[in-house]
């Protein structure tokens, strides 16, 4: 019965950007191919605080196979990443469906170590925003600097985007990923299409 239970709950979750696919799918192709926008849902989110001088830091390091950022950052292998959000804390972030194994992994790392290890990945959804307009279209909404020189490919810094606020991690080829909250979420597909609008054949 928990078995029919578990699956129940799996297959009725929905994203937060589940109705947004469709107008995320249309305005990509009015870009022509300027801007591809898209929801990268479910991913595993794992809120870490630990020393990052201590033990508990090597043993995650290894158990992860990457080293956890020292400074605003992010570093990747395979599908893990592990994102700096401040001295002492970072957002683990893996596959979707893994957070329970991701969490049990980084207990056993920690093991006797003073350390937390929170599952957060109900809490934002992500949007991957590539093409080679991209950093223009954040760049509408964002005050960072996002030019190649100073923000590429692992480099993340908590921000605001049209108001809301997310992580921004620079990803491969060019590509970000935005993670939002929820409450959101949806708030910011909204603006990101209509920002979008700049790079469709229409306008260019």
């Amino acid at each position: 019965m928990a078995e029919h239970t578990e699956l129940a709950e799996h297959t009725q979750r929905r994203t937060p950007l589940a109705d947004a696919a469709g107008r995320l799918a249309e305005a990509t192709r009015a870009a022509g191919g300027a801007v591809s926008l898209a929801e990268v849902p479910f991913l595993a989110q794992l809120n870490l605080r630990l020393d990052p001088k201590g033990p508990a830091a090597d043993a995650v390091a290894l158990e992860l196979g990457l080293p956890l950022p020292t400074a605003p950052g992010a570093s990747s292998s395979g599908e893990l990443t592990a994102v700096w959000l401040g001295p002492d804390e970072w957002l683990v972030l893996g596959p979707a469906g893994t957070e329970g194994a991701l969490e049990a992994r980084l207990r056993s790392a920690i093991g006797a170590e003073h350390a937390s290890v929170v599952d957060v990945s109900a809490q934002r959804t992500t949007l991957r925003i590539a093409g080679p307009g991209a950093r223009d279209l954040l760049a509408l909404g964002c005050a960072l600097d996002l030019h190649p020189r100073s923000f590429g490919e692992g480099s993340c810094a908590q921000t605001m985007l049209a108001r809301a606020q997310v992580v921004l991690v620079g990803r491969e080829s060019g590509a970000f990923w935005v993670l939002v909250r929820a409450s959101f979420a949806s708030y910011l597909v909204d603006w990101l299409i209509d920002a979008s609008l700049e790079f469709s054949a229409g306008r260019r």
